[in-house]
């Protein structure tokens, strides 16, 4: 008789539970969940109630909602049929003229059983970063299968999708989400999740998402996991950006003609391992809500960090290009009669 093949567990083996990731665990699945964008999303609401759906294009920054504004349609549209009604392709899949031609092609052929008045769905998730041929192709498959099959197309912007496909679509553009609803939603979980926080925890993820819910329950969830308690220097010791306070004082500095003071808190910065960009686009983000300067001298900064922000991109990254900048923005504080001979 053949030995047996089981295998039994050590008795010491602990079994760690499985959890969802909190982006996804408290990803929105009906319209009214979805945070931002309430002009758009009403017209999405009729769609859903109406279920006369068009193509869509859905155009905006990442993290915004998008894709789940569409997954969150296709479930009001079709129910218990969206396993079999919805396919989505994605940016990581294939998605050349071939992918067009007999996946999409298959799937609008394909008969299911929807409820009365509905349609199959195919969403493109990332559809900007499709070929152009695979466009031209898609275009075509549009039109043939309109009868039975609606495409609703994710980007990030609309300008990379072919202008045929564009004028067979009703164009749906999101903003930025704003920092009260980000700030509601991160409330809720933190209630949900049982997360201790202080205020410059919760305004520090804001600062750090930059309009973008998903990054804001991320850096959430990572400050969570590392530290147990969600604070201004946990959240930027997990996103590893440029602390603001630090910025705020070399500003401070260039406002009274200080280059000292502002070079130490630059090299400060340097050498703490930041790169260029970060620090660049981190003084902006600081002058741009200071309430310190005048108007005038907001502007004033905000283009010379643009043009230096420029030269860093094309390559220029360097401590001298970022000194440069904090000279000319101490410069525009200073007396005219100090430049005299």
């Amino acid at each position: 008789m053949a030995a047996s093949t089981t295998k039994t567990k050590p008795a010491n083996t602990v079994e760690i539970p499985y959890e969802l990731p909190w982006v996804e665990k408290y990803r929105p699945t009906v319209l009214d969940d979805v945070v931002g964008n309430g002009e758009t999303i009403d017209r999405l609401k009729v769609i859903a109630r109406d279920g006369n759906c068009p193509h869509i294009i859905i155009s905006g920054l990442p993290g915004i909602g998008k894709t789940t504004s569409i997954h969150c349609l296709a479930h009001q549209l079709l129910g218990d049929a969206y396993k079999e009604g919805v396919l989505e392709l994605n940016a990581s899949d294939e998605r050349g003229i071939d992918v067009v031609r007999n996946k999409i092609k298959a799937f609008a052929q394909k008969k299911v059983t929807l409820p009365k008045g509905r349609h199959k769905i195919v969403i493109l998730d990332e559809a900007d970063s499709m070929t152009s041929g695979a466009q031209q192709a898609l275009r075509r498959t549009m039109e043939i299968f309109s009868n039975t099959t609606r495409f609703c197309l994710a980007c990030n912007m609309s300008n990379k999708i072919i202008e045929p496909i564009q004028s067979r679509c009703a164009i749906l553009r999101y903003a930025k989400l704003r920092d009260q609803e980000i700030l509601k939603r991160l409330l809720e979980i933190c209630e949900m999740e049982k997360v201790e926080y202080n205020d410059d925890g919760l305004t520090a993820l804001i600062f750090t998402s930059e309009g973008d819910m998903r990054q804001a329950i991320n850096n959430l969830q990572s400050t969570h996991s590392g530290f147990g308690f969600i604070s201004g220097d946990n959240v930027f010791k997990v996103c590893d950006q440029p602390h603001p306070i630090i910025v705020q004082a070399t500003i401070r500095a260039c406002t009274k003609g200080d280059i000292n003071t502002a070079m130490e808190k630059l090299t400060e910065l340097w050498e703490q391992g930041y790169s260029a960009v970060d620090i660049v686009v981190t003084i902006f983000r600081v002058v741009k809500t200071f309430d310190e300067m005048p108007e005038h001298t907001k502007l004033e900064y905000i283009k010379e960090i643009g043009f230096t922000h420029m030269r860093i991109l094309e390559g220029v990254g360097t401590l001298l290009q970022l000194a440069g900048l904090v000279a000319r923005l101490c410069k525009m504080n200073l007396k005219p009669e100090l430049f005299a001979i």
